[in-house]
């Protein structure tokens, strides 16, 4: 493992707006990495959308953040907010001397990108780098947030000196929206911690199934209800469904409807691992996604895994015996929970092969170096 920069420390500082969700994973793990490998490196996020655990973990990375955390207003809609930000970051920047602008997300790509405009008319060379993690990777072709950000991203390509994309799937999804040209692009898939690939070994009572992630329409809870409810009369399974968001309340609806009181739980949001030892296999129905932080965690602990074709997931489990299934399926859905519970130990099995592949490909020092080595050879 490198223990120091092979060239001089880079002064790096990553803007990012809200902190929370895979994206705020991605840049702590990222930032964190950087500054234990000897660069000087910041962070500049929203400070009006941190919940308690947020700021635990904000709290945990700040002492070694060297260029410091700033917490300033960023608005979640476009708007007059928006002008202020961007002068908020350039000041920031302005003050550090920097090597590298690293925008995370859409309004944090915007900001980093504008901000180095900022400080390029006062003459201060620094590059600037776009990680859009998903998100308006989902806007569809041809509609007009669509276009608009097809616009925004050819406007904002001559201030950019390189994008950066978690997957194969980010990469495509961009280059549907924006075109094929502009700025250097490469995939750099996240990563995970060493401590990621810890056993969690699973709790005697633990429920046949697990979901972990936000509940909202999205994620798919709500196909995964109806599937448990078609498999129940023959088999008489448990479900823990872990997790918050704006759709709880009308999932926990569902289960009541569908009759589900006495097979599903909802204990609400915790950590992943934290999560795991609750139920035997995980279940991850979404309608879309980026790259998944919870299938690659899954994987990393040999969790064994049903998930749809959507997104980043089928670059992680390739090369396994995993079979992905159709999203907003609830027919496929309920096959692939009745084939795991008919061949547990092949589910064991496959969720093996998949850890070993986590841990060979999806390092947060692989991603690290990658990034790093981009920043230096990238021109534009």
């Amino acid at each position: 493992m490198t223990d120091a920069p092979a060239e001089a420390p880079l002064r790096i500082l990553h803007v990012m707006r809200a902190p929370v969700g895979g994206l705020f994973r991605h840049v702590l793990d990222l930032a964190g990495e950087q500054a234990r490998r000897g660069h000087y490196v910041g962070i500049v996020a929203d400070g009006t959308s941190a919940d308690s655990l947020t700021v635990k973990r904000l709290s945990a990375i700040e002492p070694k953040l060297r260029l410091g955390l700033s917490l300033i207003s960023m608005k979640r809609q476009p708007g007059i907010g928006d002008i202020s930000a961007v002068r908020s970051v350039a000041k920031i920047a302005r003050a550090m001397d920097l090597d590298v602008l690293h925008g995370h997300g859409a309004k944090g790509g915007a900001y980093a990108r504008l901000a180095k405009t900022s400080l390029s008319v006062r003459g201060h060379r620094v590059k600037a780098f776009y990680t859009p993690h998903g998100g308006s990777l989902h806007y569809k072709p041809g509609t007009a947030a669509g276009n608009v950000f097809r616009i925004l991203e050819r406007i904002m390509g001559v201030m950019t000196d390189g994008l950066i994309f978690e997957s194969d799937f980010a990469r495509e999804a961009y280059a549907r929206l924006a075109g094929q040209g502009g700025p250097p692009r490469r995939v750099i898939p996240n990563g995970l911690r060493p401590e990621d690939f810890d056993a969690r070994p699973t709790n005697p009572d633990a429920a046949n199934f697990l979901f972990i992630g936000e509940l909202r329409a999205l994620k798919g809870v709500d196909v995964l209800l109806q599937a448990l409810a078609k498999i129940i009369p023959a088999n008489p399974v448990r479900a823990v469904i872990v997790g918050g968001g704006p759709d709880a309340v009308e999932f926990k609806a569902l289960a009541h409807r569908l009759g589900l009181d006495a097979h599903v739980i909802f204990p609400g949001a915790m950590p992943a691992p934290d999560a795991f030892p609750l139920g035997h296999c995980l279940v991850v129905p979404s309608r879309a996604e980026s790259f998944p932080y919870v299938v690659l965690e899954a994987g990393a602990v040999g969790k064994p895994l049903i998930a749809t074709r959507v997104g980043g997931i089928p670059e992680i489990v390739a090369g396994t015996g995993i079979e992905l299934i159709e999203a907003g399926s609830v027919d496929a859905l309920a096959r692939a929970l009745t084939q795991t519970l008919a061949d547990p130990n092949g589910a064991l099995a496959r969720g093996q092969e998949l850890r070993e592949i986590v841990k060979r490909k999806f390092t947060v020092e692989a991603m690290t170096d990658a990034v790093l080595d981009f920043y230096r050879q990238s021109t534009h």
